[in-house]
């Protein structure tokens, strides 16, 4: 037994690599072993082969690889002759059909996205309300019946410009290229619909196209993918400036449902009138709360105090002024009584004169008996007058008394 054993794995040694296809039904990976287990199993025939890998292999591959993938493997059979099993190791995992489609999508998709063309800033704004919706989708298509249908429920007024367009097959791409180009060259045009309902990998490839990628990103219009379902994602979606999951949801996205507007326009209206209201209240309830102020009340109260304390204070003042000038006057009339008694004036009146002795036109009053000596020309100034006359003699008095209230001299008149 273990001699045929050993035979059997060298001669299966000897066989060398060799390259199998078939799909996967199996697939074991667990975390932390350095070695995965797979069944291949023959889709014509009801066989199948274990095979193993490196991890790495499963996890590094273009496509994701699950049970049902359709693959190539390139590897070297050996034989366990503990348990008596062939087995396969494998070196290179390739998928093949629909598998290898989706690596070519994946590896022009890692080429779009490092060249930038997936980034966000690079979207442009999509209008609220569009004039009109460029629509490119296939003819009589159901896309094309969900995008209008639902739009137009949505808001009656809105207008398409439909370009029908293969959206499958070689000459999908020409089509939906010169389409695009037209509508993005309509300035009525201010956002464009790439539109087409659900299908297989196949049938959704010229969404995936490096040109029309390359013509979406190029485009000045705006542009949205509503390319298959939910689960499908063309990479006509990351390029576009919009994505929706459907066509229908690209008309909800696109076209604003004119009730709900409506609803929002009258909610908004009822809003602002109670705002105003309430602003208007608040402000009639201010204006009220200072109109019952004291000042605001009665604001002529302040002015009428104001007035009597003015008219209290000039009246004080008029008569302080007639105080002053009661005494100031009699404090005039008191000194112009003593003025007078002292005059010269007052003493004449009391039968005194005034003996000057006139010398030319010079005039000087006598104060002794030396200064009028016999024949001097005098003049007697009296109370009423003055009198001339001449000196005769003279006579001495015991006790003299001067007259110091006389003037020295007086002026000719």
């Amino acid at each position: 037994m273990r001699t045929i054993a050993m035979k059997v794995a060298q001669w299966i040694d000897r066989l060398g690599s060799v390259w199998v296809e078939g799909q996967i039904t199996q697939i074991n990976l667990r975390p932390g072993t350095r070695t995965a287990f797979l069944v291949l199993r023959d889709t014509a025939a009801d066989m199948s082969l274990s095979i193993t890998c490196d991890p790495q292999l499963l996890r590094g591959s273009a496509v994701p690889l699950q049970e049902g993938s359709r693959v190539v493997v390139h590897g070297k059979l050996s034989y366990f002759t503990g348990r008596g099993t062939i087995s396969l190791r494998v070196t290179e995992i390739r998928p093949v059909g629909i598998g290898e489609l989706l690596a070519r999508i994946e590896r022009l998709k890692a080429l779009l996205a490092a060249e930038g063309l997936f980034d966000p800033r690079l979207k442009r704004p999509i209008p609220f309300l569009p004039r009109t919706i460029g629509l490119i989708t296939g003819r009589a298509s159901a896309a094309e019946h969900d995008v209008v249908t639902v739009a137009q429920q949505r808001w009656p007024a809105v207008r398409f410009d439909i370009r029908n367009t293969a959206v499958q097959g070689a000459s999908a791409v020409p089509q939906i290229l010169d389409a695009l180009a037209e509508l993005d060259d309509d300035p009525e045009v201010e956002v464009i619909v790439l539109a087409r309902g659900g299908g297989s990998v196949e049938d959704l490839l010229p969404f995936s196209d490096e040109t029309l990628c390359r013509a979406i990103v190029s485009a000045t219009t705006p542009i949205v993918s509503a390319i298959g379902h939910e689960p499908d994602n063309p990479l006509s979606d990351y390029v576009a400036d919009l994505r929706a999951a459907t066509p229908t949801d690209a008309a909800k996205r696109l076209v604003p449902d004119a009730a709900a507007e409506l609803a929002g326009v009258h909610d908004l209206r009822e809003r602002s009138a109670a705002a105003l209201r309430g602003w208007v209240e608040r402000e009639a309830r201010h204006v009220r709360q200072l109109r019952s102020r004291p000042v605001l009340a009665d604001p002529l109260r302040l002015l009428d105090q104001r007035r009597d304390e003015v008219e209290r204070l000039r009246t004080a003042a008029h008569r302080a002024v007639g105080h002053t000038l009661t005494a100031e006057a009699t404090t005039a009339r008191h000194l112009r009584d003593k003025l007078t008694a002292v005059g010269p004036a007052a003493t004449l009146a009391r039968g005194y004169a005034v003996v000057q002795r006139v010398t030319g036109s010079q005039r000087h009053v006598v104060r002794t008996v030396a200064d009028s000596p016999p024949g001097t020309q005098l003049r007697i100034r009296v109370a009423d007058g003055a009198v001339s006359a001449a000196a005769l003699g003279s006579q001495a008095l015991t006790n003299p008394i001067p007259d110091k209230s006389a003037p020295d001299h007086e002026e000719t008149q």
